[in-house]
């Protein structure tokens, strides 16, 4: 990847909290003009600090503030991207809505509908608006897998997730030959928020550094 054109442009949607913040931030520490997107403004303004604290004079992050499952925001956003740079090189999807843990009998319809929304319907409407910039750049999609479909009290969550990554394993396939690259990764556990709403009595000081993990990942591609 060090054979890209300066900026190398990395999309990172989901990145104002966990995994995707920490990539979003090492990305751009590393040289990369990040366009983070997320919902919550004020951690993405949190994620333009550290960037700026870490490395004063780095590439200056795009701020996204932006719903994910806006399909129009998040075609304006693309074809913004393909106006200023023409491509994409890197796409780090990380934005999931993780419903609370309930039996199956007992899903709210406002926590089924939100989880279908962010982690099945946005995907499969992001895919063909990034494809073109990413295949511009000869870029790479990366997405993370979490396994928890079939759990106890994982539906909604362990249900869309499962889609999600189905869905982008089909177009891992069918892009193999033709690029673009897409990656599937399943990271270790993470003290994040999510996992702690999950798994609420958990050792935090047993699970791996966000930090580490996406310096971990990074190096992976």
């Amino acid at each position: 990847m060090s054979t890209l054109p300066s900026p190398r442009i990395a999309l990172v949607t989901g990145a104002s909290r966990g995994l995707g913040t920490a990539i979003a931030e090492e990305l751009a520490v590393q040289g990369w003009h990040v366009v983070a997107v997320a919902r919550t403004t004020g951690g993405l303004e949190d994620l333009d600090d550290r960037v700026k604290g870490r490395r004063p004079g780095a590439e200056p992050t795009t701020l996204a503030p932006m719903d994910i499952t806006s399909d129009d925001a998040m075609r304006h956003l693309c074809r913004s991207i393909f106006d200023r740079w023409g491509a994409v090189h890197l796409w780090v999807h990380a934005a999931i809505h993780a419903a609370p843990l309930c039996p199956a009998g007992h899903l709210e319809p406002k926590d089924w509908d939100k989880s279908i929304a962010t982690n099945v319907r946005a995907t499969g409407m992001l895919i063909p608006m990034v494809e073109p910039l990413l295949r511009a750049g000869q870029g790479t999609a990366l997405f993370f897998d979490d396994p928890r479909g079939g759990e106890p009290f994982f539906g909604a969550y362990g249900a869309t997730k499962a889609a999600q990554i189905a869905l982008v394993r089909s177009w891992q396939a069918e892009t193999q030959k033709i690029g673009p690259r897409v990656v599937i990764e399943t990271p270790n556990p993470m003290p994040t928020a999510t996992r702690g709403r999950f798994f609420p009595g958990e050792d935090r000081d047993a699970l791996t550094d966000i930090r580490t993990e996406a310096e971990r990942i990074l190096a992976l591609l």
